[in-house]
Parts: C-alpha cells; structure tokens; sequence
C-alpha cells in the first residue's frame, strides 16, 4: 500500500468522495473509496481523489482521516491539511470545544464536552455530570490505546474530575468491529473518592488496563437551569442523560401552565421542569428502571408527580377517547427512524402521538413535540404535526421552532449534526 512522506497510508476517493469533503462533510463512504489496501483499523490515512477525465491521471491531497475497516463510513475527515501528530491534533481540538463550553453554556454543571463532528472529533461523544465525566468511542480510532490515553489524560486535566466512565453502545461497537466490553470506571481521583491512587508521572502515561478501579461507584448530583438531578455514572441509556434537550426544558417551562402530561419522559427532565409552574405533573414512560430514577429526582426537587408505567401509543389513545384533558403536553420520544427507510413509518407515528395529544389540549393549552431523528427533517415534523391539527380540527400556532442545546453544535455541511427538534405550539 503507497505511503506519504509521513509514513501514512493513502487512500485514494472518487470525485464524488472528494466532492463531499470539499462541500464541508467529513464522512466518505466505503463506495467512494477507490483503493485502501492492507490499511489497519483506526488507522490516520492521507486521502487523495484521482483525476483526469481525458487527461493524464494526476492526485489531490484532500487531508486527513481516521479509516475504518468495518463501517461503511470509511473515512471520517480529521483536517483538510496533512496531520502529523495526531495526538496534538485531538488534544488541541478537546481544548478548543472546552473553550466553547466556557462560552455558550450557562446555568448547568451537566453539559456535552465533546460531540464527536460537531467538534471536529469524529468517534468521540464526551459528557459532564458535575464532578463525574463519561464518554463514548464510536469508531475504530478512538477506540486505539494510545488515543485513548490522548483524550482521557485531556479531560483529565481541564475537569480534574473525580471519576472518568466509559459509556458503551454495543451496536456501534458491533458495526465497528470493536470487542465487546461493558460499561466501566476508566480512572478515579483517590484525593476526591478515597480510592487507590494511581501511578505518578504524566497524566496520560498509563495504559487503560492499568489504571486503578474504584472502590465503589457514587451517585453524583448535577444541575439543569437550576433543577436538580442525580446522575448514576454506570445506568440510563446513551452517556447517562438527555443533555442535548436542556435548553428546550427551560424554552417548556417558560410556557407550561395548568394540567401537564410529559409523555416519554425517561428520568423527568422535561417533567421535572414543568412541576415548577404547573398544578400538576403526570410522567409517562414505559421503563419502570427510568421511572424509579424520576421518582428519585423528584424527591431530590421535593415535587409531587404521578409517574405511569405503560405504552405512550396505549395510553394516549385510551386518555383522549376517555375524554381527558390538560393544559400542557410534551411529547419526547425515542428515535422513531434509525435509517432513511423508516423514515415514512416514524412520520405516521408522530402524527398518531401529536394527533392524540391535540385531541387532549384545552383550548389555550401548549404542545411541546420533539423528535430526535436524524432522518425526518423540520419540515418533515411540520408537515405531520400540520396534518394532525387538520384532522383534530385544531389550529396551532409555533411559538417556537427549536433544535438541539448549544453544547451539541451544528456545523453546516455535516447535516448529521442537526438532528433534534423542538417545536412549541399553542392551541386554540
């Protein structure tokens, strides 16, 4: 396999992988890589498009990228000029999108540190809870040792926290070809848990495998727009909470009045919230561990919700034909489309959920509709939200039209990066 003067292995795109990258996308699929042999996983390549269209063939260097052997993203773009220390590289951008933080985010101690291409690291999802750090490897490169030790030792030492998890999506490490693995405390500080204490020397000297394990793995508590929560650093879905929806919690509240149902509601981010400015709170969800955690957070905030295990589909069909009403209504589920395929299915279900929820809304009452699907566009959430006031014979108006909170940027040309949206509506 060719090598650059820098020893790195050269992968070789067709024009219209080039044109991708030169539109701003970092992703290059495996069906516009035209030669990568004998690569290793994780490996940083150059990437270079073949030319010539009726001329001699000639090359263009495109930058730098992270290749996977497995994924069918092959090429996930790190700097459009030739990387030579990769490792300065990260550790540069890990500061760049602390800065960020420092900047944009306000009024939490819970917030994203690092979102993967929306801070120029592909693979690499990083969270904070307060005193407490998860993250999460996507890709082949991140999930190399020496990276590893690279963006640990890094949050390390801008956060000085007192125990670092690594969160595992086992999905993701399948499609990657990853080994399989659990969740578990990657470092503890023993000068803030009490715990063995590590190695001296750099911070990113050990490997991973040596580092010391805890003596036990602590709750820790953080904070939302002032509202409490306690966050167990090795339970709950993704990297331990819905951070990206923190500031559509404070948008909810600012509106909620009166009866409020907040169905899909996890751990009661939204529900937690609304309990600030309306009579009552009911929470909906169908995982009775997710529900024990609201439960709990409600008595860390001293607020009296009622809690419903049970199936969303269910139990809006059975409380709008029973006649029930309420003033406030979100809605907040799962991703309904993984792939471009569902997309048509997860429309039909959110027009179902909001068509339900419409038929509930007094008059006056305020809709809160989210989807987190990458898959089904703004206007696509529109379109079924519209189509389900018709058929309710409501009119709506938007209040708001939002998306993700500021700590999960967006980057124009990745349009993978805006995934979530919030719309806030008024009914009459």
């Amino acid at each position: 396999m060719p090598a650059n003067s820098a020893g790195q292995h050269i992968v070789t795109v067709t024009n219209r992988g080039a044109e991708r990258i030169r539109a701003g996308h970092v992703w290059v699929y495996r069906s516009d890589v035209i030669e990568a042999e004998d690569v290793p996983p994780g490996a940083l390549v150059a990437v270079e498009e073949v030319g010539g269209r009726g001329r001699p063939p000639h090359t263009r260097t495109l930058g730098s990228a992270f290749y996977s052997t497995a994924s069918e993203i092959a090429i996930r773009m790190i700097s459009p000029k030739p990387a030579g220390n990769v490792h300065q590289l990260v550790r540069e951008r890990m500061r760049a999108a602390v800065a960020y933080r420092e900047r944009f985010v306000q009024d939490t101690n819970a917030y994203r540190v690092v979102f993967s291409e929306g801070d120029f690291l592909p693979g690499l999802i990083a969270d904070r809870y307060n005193d407490v750090l998860s993250f999460q490897v996507l890709t082949q490169a991140m999930d190399l040792p020496e990276m590893r030790d690279t963006f640990v030792a890094e949050l390390r030492r801008a956060f000085d926290p007192a125990i670092i998890v690594e969160r595992v999506d086992a999905r993701v490490r399948k499609l990657e070809q990853l080994l399989e693995k659990a969740n578990e405390v990657v470092f503890e500080n023993p000068h803030r848990t009490g715990g063995t204490v590590p190695p001296q020397g750099d911070v990113g000297a050990p490997s991973l495998p040596d580092r010391p394990r805890p003596r036990s793995v602590r709750t820790t508590e953080f904070r939302m727009n002032g509202v409490p929560f306690l966050f167990d650093p090795l339970a709950g879905q993704k990297t331990g909470a819905f951070l990206d929806q923190r500031e559509n919690y404070a948008a909810a509240t600012r509106y909620a009045r009166g009866e409020a149902l907040d169905v899909f509601c996890y751990q009661g981010g939204f529900a937690l919230h609304l309990a600030r400015v309306s009579d009552k709170v009911i929470g909906v969800d169908s995982s009775r561990t997710a529900l024990e955690a609201a439960e709990q957070n409600a008595k860390l905030n001293d607020r009296e919700i009622e809690w419903i295990e049970a199936n969303a589909f269910d139990l809006l069909r059975d409380y709008s034909d029973a006649g029930r009403h309420y003033d406030t209504i979100v809605l907040d589920p799962p991703a309904f489309a993984k792939s471009r395929r569902d997309a048509p299915a997860a429309l039909r279900a959110y027009k179902e959920l909001n068509l339900r929820a419409l038929k509930m809304l007094r008059p006056g009452g305020i809709l809160v509709t989210c989807s987190c699907s990458y898959h089904v566009s703004s206007s696509d959430l529109l379109e079924a939200v519209t189509s389900a006031s018709l058929d309710s014979h409501r009119n709506l108006r938007l209040l708001e039209n939002r998306g993700q909170s500021k700590d999960h940027p967006s980057v124009l040309g990745i349009p993978e990066t805006a995934y979530l949206k919030c719309l806030i509506l008024l009914t009459s």
